[in-house]
């Protein structure tokens, strides 16, 4: 039976936080509640873990795997960026993004796309995710918690009982947020060319749209030199 923890999405408490990372460092797999839905996670560097969320959510090898960090300085750690992104990003996060962008040799095998050695990355706005991130010292691996083919075991059921009692036998850990359920997923945007692409439609679209906008007209008024 996972252990579950209460605590509050705005203002986590750090007794709390420090068991969660405690089972992440044992290498332990958790379900948590960040700005969009809930999140099945693991240490980055967990192999095995990984490989339990690939089965959970029974993903092939080409689905990608989103590393979660703290901040930008975090994110150039384990993603190459050119400096439209970075400026991009910066205006963005933390937020309900994933990025996706050329991996780093920092990132696992494990999380990249096999041929395009591309990685999902993201910088919640969650004190939870963030203070987790934090106090394990590195990032974690993340993914929209849910079960394929279970009754009550997506967050747009809106049941949260129901919705975190399926993963009691399935995780180590789970944090109880005690808040409504959020359905709705991240925006994926696709940074690896020189044209931002939108792979998913999800939370924070205008602001998305808006930054992009802003940047272009930036891009223009470049003078040439």
């Amino acid at each position: 039976m996972a252990n579950r923890i209460k605590l509050s999405r705005e203002t986590p408490h750090r007794k709390g936080i420090f068991e969660v990372t405690d089972e992440i460092i044992q290498g332990g797999v958790g379900l948590i509640p960040t700005d969009s839905q809930y999140a099945l996670i693991c240490d980055y560097k967990n192999k095995k873990g990984i490989e339990r969320i690939r089965q959970i959510r029974q993903l092939g090898k080409k689905a990608h795997l989103t590393v979660m960090c703290h901040s930008l300085e975090h994110v150039a750690i384990f993603a190459n960026m050119t400096d439209d992104n970075f400026k991009l990003i910066k205006k963005l996060i933390p937020g309900t993004y994933t990025f996706i962008l050329p991996a780093t040799r920092e990132v696992p095998k494990l999380l990249t796309h096999p041929k395009k050695r591309t990685v999902g990355i993201r910088v919640p706005d969650c004190e939870i995710c963030l203070d987790l991130i934090r106090e394990l010292g590195r990032p974690i691996m993340a993914i929209t918690g849910k079960l394929p083919n279970v009754e009550h075991a997506h967050p747009d059921d809106g049941d949260r009982e129901l919705f975190l009692s399926r993963f009691d036998k399935i995780v180590d850990v789970i944090i109880d947020d005690q808040e409504k359920l959020l359905s709705e997923p991240t925006t994926i945007v696709d940074l690896t060319s020189d044209e931002v692409k939108i792979l998913r439609r999800g939370l924070g679209m205008a602001r998305l749209e808006e930054s992009v906008q802003l940047q272009n007209r930036e891009l223009e008024m470049d003078p040439v030199t």
